[in-house]
């Protein structure tokens, strides 16, 4: 474990941003990958307050496509998995999104006759 913790704050202005809380006076290496490459520009700032830092990464237009793009925060120094976030774009989504709400209106239309259906029953039948 490499005892750093990460909180995500969200993206904005096209840069993802989060809080890293990690031991001693010493900023911790903090990497970005995405696609198994390593996102450059990454900074990391005291918060002010001990052992709290922020990070902001710039996210490269070409790592924005159609579908789930998911980018690993790891510690430099363990390399371990920290933390993670998602961008999810494009118009197979919506399709898929759609099919997928279609789906569970339908399932939900047969759960209610059913369970209307056994409401409806006597008992003992």
């Amino acid at each position: 474990m490499s005892g750093i913790t990460l909180r995500a704050s969200g993206i904005r202005s096209g840069h993802w941003e989060g809080e890293i809380e990690a031991q001693g006076d010493v900023p911790p290496s903090v990497e970005i990958w995405h696609m198994e490459q390593r996102l450059d520009g990454a900074e990391i700032a005291p918060s002010g307050e001990p052992g709290r830092w922020r990070a902001r990464v710039p996210i490269p237009p070409e790592a924005l496509n159609d579908g789930v793009q998911t980018f690993l925060v790891s510690d430099g120094a363990s390399n371990a998995r920290i933390g993670q976030f998602t961008i999810i774009a494009g118009v197979p989504l919506e399709e898929d999104i759609r099919a997928e709400i279609g789906l569970l209106r339908a399932e939900l239309d047969i759960l209610k006759k059913a369970f209307r259906r056994h409401c409806a029953e006597k008992p003992g039948q």
